[in-house]
């Protein structure tokens, strides 16, 4: 929960030129820190970018070049987790040092986009763009400005980590993973003999299993898995759901879909985490359960 969102604006199409730099800071899962600053970039401000930000040239004039600015970045970066909103930022910062013949400190680079990407599969193939999800989520924030980008992006994260069940380091490997494949939860095949065939699963908060452990298990036990609550699904599975990343609601966005459909007549089962296992070791039969094709062992 421990990492560093980091946004940049440009002077011009340069990626070098950069002109603001914002840095959020996020320590257990909350804001900790915000810092950000102006950049003289010594490059001409291109009528687009400035119509974009509203940063000029004159309003840089006494500002640090990133060769005198860079040492408070680092020390910010350094040996830290640093998310940026698409590879732009990544890529920028990277221009920036090489154009003013500094060694980049080290940091492990992570691209929150590609991790909306994964997480919410309305914005799988587009509409992952910060304002856009940051809409869909209720995150309030001005676009535009380095800090509150860094801040907004880092909000996402936190809310796709606790809709995914997937901790930070977990997010690492599964960003370099196929969107789509065998990856997906809802690839996991039901096992046709379990005693919860005809379930139609959905996951929700962050479980003690992983999202793919608990998956497993329930596709052994006869559930169909799917990603999102819909007018098909019969089972909702709660895990644990921090209030500090529901955007003012105690409960996430697929537990208040299911509460709606149930309130429209539709028959959703609601569980914990504790007590879907439990189900599931209560109603096994204790037959051998053939593996199915798509379901690796735990």
């Amino acid at each position: 929960m421990n990492f560093v969102a980091i946004d940049f604006e440009t002077a011009n199409p340069d990626l070098s030129s950069i002109c603001q730099v914002g840095i959020a800071t996020f320590a257990d899962g909350n804001l900790w820190d915000k810092w950000k600053s102006l950049i003289n970039p010594g490059d001409y401000f291109d009528p687009f970018n400035v119509s974009i930000h509203g940063i000029t040239e004159e309003d840089v004039a006494h500002s640090p070049k990133w060769h005198e600015i860079y040492p408070e970045i680092a020390s910010r970066l350094r040996g830290a987790i640093a998310v940026s909103h698409t590879a732009f930022d990544r890529v920028a910062f990277h221009r920036a040092c090489q154009q003013a013949e500094i060694e980049e400190c080290e940091c492990t680079w992570l691209d929150s986009a590609r991790v909306v990407r994964r997480t919410w599969t309305s914005v799988a193939r587009a509409g992952y763009g910060l304002a856009g999800v940051a809409a869909q989520l209720g995150i309030e924030y001005q676009p535009h400005d380095a800090l509150e980008d860094a801040r907004c992006a880092g909000e996402v994260l936190l809310r796709a980590m606790s809709e995914s069940g997937l901790s930070i380091e977990e997010w690492l490997v599964r960003v370099n993973q196929p969107i789509f494949g065998t990856h997906r939860l809802s690839e996991y095949s039901a096992n046709p003999c379990g005693p919860f065939l005809g379930e139609v699963l959905v996951f929700t908060g962050a479980l003690v299993l992983t999202r793919h452990e608990a998956a497993a298990l329930a596709a052994r036990a006869g559930c169909t898995i799917a990603e999102e609550v819909t007018r098909h699904t019969t089972l909702l599975v709660v895990g644990d759901q921090d209030s500090r990343k529901l955007a003012g609601y105690e409960k996430s966005t697929k537990h208040r879909k299911a509460e709606a459909l149930i309130l429209k007549g539709q028959h959703i089962r609601i569980l914990t985490e504790g007590d879907f296992l439990t189900s599931i070791a209560c109603c096994s039969t204790g037959d051998p359960v053939p593996a199915a094709e798509n379901v690796p062992e735990c």
